[in-house]
């Protein structure tokens, strides 16, 4: 690898006063440097490095880049506030971690995109590395600014600040990016050449090249951008790791020094949702549904304890307790790690899928806390959402958990939810009082004063590339009325009730509905002090008030607007696999309260995934409904 400035000297005299200087530490367990390479990658995680170094993205990048000859990846986080400010004072360059080296002397720098929140820190990241935030400004000697992740399914709010995007699976799209990037380099060719190539390869698009048309303009074309000149696709389709089934679970993982979150052996069982909740991004944008195998993931489970010492292990996805082997898995597991003090844990549970045997198989695990989620409180509106569970499933999951040694649960709800009335906001109260009622008589008399339910809350966004993409977010101020009217329902002082802030829902909202207007708005608020939004106590409501003056646009229309299914979102020109046709079948479904089924269950359901992306649904043995699913599914079967 080239030589590039080391500013350890500069930055170690500051570690005295810093929180958690660990956070800027390398040399960590784990961590590589390639010296034999000669083009520079960071990958970029726009927030501290405890939430960083927890991002499976980042660390599934890092480590492909690393595996790929001539290129070297880094890894590079935002500091905490406090520190940032004493960066700029002290005139030191946003660093990585490996070598301490500036970002600014890469030759790429990869920016995730994790939740809307991260807006401004996209920016602060930027200004604090010394690089020009709009990729206009940008010279032939900065780097090249990619951009990835959830939040790319709609890059227009982010658009002017990257030169490329990537868009869909990173694990083959990425490296290939980097070596033509690499190689028109070495040829000598410039950087709008490069850019120009890329666009041209699939899943990168790349923003300066298109125009962005006015409101009239892109409703009678059919699409938001034009490009700037001929040959560039007007579609740009997501990437799909088509390997993944047959991919290592376990790869080489960093052992931090700061306590991070999610501190434990992550290992990912499958990858994609097809349980079609309606209000989901992430059940739309991963399809189709692949798993690993309950060989694989064994052996990466035992062999990453052994590299790194973990005494946990999670089995990561979006809906583990899904994976057709998972009972499987279990049993292996803990056989292998009885007596070993290791704890398996499964983040995320369908209700219709914990029942007595799942709880225990679970059960030989430290007894934290479960988390469920009905997400509304009536089956009405459960089924306008396509949750397909129902109480029952609720109450069996709740009498199973506690009868095998819980003793707190947490229940999962959105408020605002499309056709909600106040009639499902008070169902919520009396849903989470039976639950409490079914969890005390699941235990011994004398242990039913540990019980504790709690009730969590959060608003409603509707995200891009879903079938509530049309539909509007309740103003903040309706939301607070609901959420009292919740507080007030809630009899039981044994169950807690917790909501999210309006307000930072309704900027996620923007973000998530809006086009490249809202990077005005974006740009606006950093510059008036906006950033860590996620952060409670860093959120600054009124820096996003005054800066939607001076981007001259009224953020509660793109958040709250209701529109039709005809209408062309700013988004259109990105294609997730999932068709718009079925989006808005599901939008009518939603609106006649008919759910649809999981076709990893059953037959296909025609949302188009599978024959856009040239793939189908990998299952590693055939799924067996339970719950509600088992009287709705039909035989289950690979393809979808």
């Amino acid at each position: 690898m080239r030589k590039m400035t080391d500013l350890w000297p500069r930055l170690e005299p500051l570690l005295r006063d810093a929180e958690r200087p660990s956070r800027y530490l390398n040399h960590e367990f784990g961590c590589v440097r390639k010296q034999d390479a000669d083009f520079a990658f960071c990958m970029v995680y726009p927030d501290t490095y405890e939430l960083g170094q927890a991002n499976q993205a980042l660390r599934i990048l890092v480590n492909v880049v690393n595996a790929s000859e001539n290129l070297c990846a880094e890894r590079a986080f935002l500091p905490a506030p406090a520190f940032c400010d004493v960066m700029r004072r002290e005139h030191l360059p946003l660093f990585s971690i490996e070598s301490c080296a500036p970002l600014r002397e890469f030759d790429a720098i990869g920016l995730t995109l994790p939740h809307e929140l991260a807006a401004t820190n996209v920016l602060e990241t930027l200004d604090l590395a010394g690089i020009p935030i709009r990729s206009e400004d940008r010279s032939e000697n900065d780097p090249f600014v990619l951009g990835g992740g959830p939040c790319a399914y709609n890059p227009e709010p982010y658009a002017p600040f990257f030169d490329a995007i990537s868009i869909g699976e990173g694990e083959e799209a990425v490296p290939e990016g980097l070596h033509l990037i690499r190689r028109m380099r070495q040829e000598g060719a410039s950087r709008g050449d490069v850019l120009r190539a890329l666009a041209r390869e699939d899943g990168w698009y790349v923003p300066s090249l298109y125009r962005w048309r006015s409101e009239e303009e892109a409703q009678e074309a059919g699409s938001w951008i034009e490009p700037v000149e001929p040959g560039l696709p007007t579609v740009i389709r997501k990437r799909l790791f088509t390997r993944f089934a047959e991919s290592n679970g376990w790869e080489p993982c960093i052992v931090p020094y700061a306590e991070c979150v999610h501190d434990r052996l992550n290992v990912e069982v499958l990858r994609g949702c097809a349980r079609g909740c309606r209000f989901c991004q992430a059940g739309m944008m991963y399809r189709p549904v692949r798993e690993r195998s309950a060989d694989n993931i064994v052996e990466s489970v035992l062999t990453g304890l052994a590299e790194t010492g973990y005494d946990e292990v999670s089995l990561t996805s979006l809906s583990s307790t899904d994976h057709s082997q998972i009972a499987d898995i279990l049993t292996r597991l803990n056989k292998a790690l009885d007596g070993k003090g290791v704890r398996i844990s499964v983040p995320s549970q369908r209700l219709d899928s914990f029942g007595v045997d799942m709880a225990g198989l679970v059960a030989g695990q430290k007894k934290g806390g479960l988390t469920f989620a009905p997400e509304a409180g009536t089956q009405r509106l459960r089924d306008v959402i396509n949750k397909n569970v129902t109480e029952d499933d609720l109450f069996g999951a709740i009498d199973a958990a506690f009868a095998a040694g819980w003793r707190r649960c947490k229940l999962y709800f959105m408020i605002g939810l499309p056709t909600e009335t106040d009639d499902d906001i008070k169902g919520i109260a009396s849903l989470a009082q039976r639950a409490y009622d079914r969890a005390k008589a699941a235990v011994p008399p004398e242990q039913r004063g540990s019980i504790r339910m709690s009730v969590s809350c959060a608003l409603f966004v509707p995200k891009a590339q879903t079938p509530f993409q049309w539909d509007g977010q309740i103003a903040p101020e309706e939301a607070i009325r609901r959420v009292n009217l919740l507080r007030h329902s809630v009899k039981y002082k044994a169950v807690d009730v917790h909501w999210h802030d309006p307000e930072t829902s309704f900027v996620e909202a923007v973000m998530s509905r809006g086009g490249r207007e809202a990077a005005r708005w974006v740009e606006a608020a950093w510059k008036r002090g906006a950033r860590f939004d996620a952060w409670t106590e860093c959120f600054d409501e009124q820096a996003w008030r005054d800066a939607a003056d001076e981007a001259g646009i009224d953020p509660a229309v793109i958040a709250q607007t209701e529109y039709p299914v005809e209408r062309v979102m700013p988004w259109t020109h990105i294609s997730t696999g999932v068709s718009s046709r079925f989006l808005a079948l599901e939008r009518r479904r939603a609106q006649e309260g008919t759910t649809t089924p999981d076709c990893t269950f059953g037959t296909c359901t025609g949302c188009g995934a599978c024959p856009d992306l040239d793939s189908e649904n990998m299952l590693a043995a055939v799924r067996v409904p339970s719950g509600s699913s088992a009287s709705a599914a039909a035989p289950a079967r690979g393809e979808g």
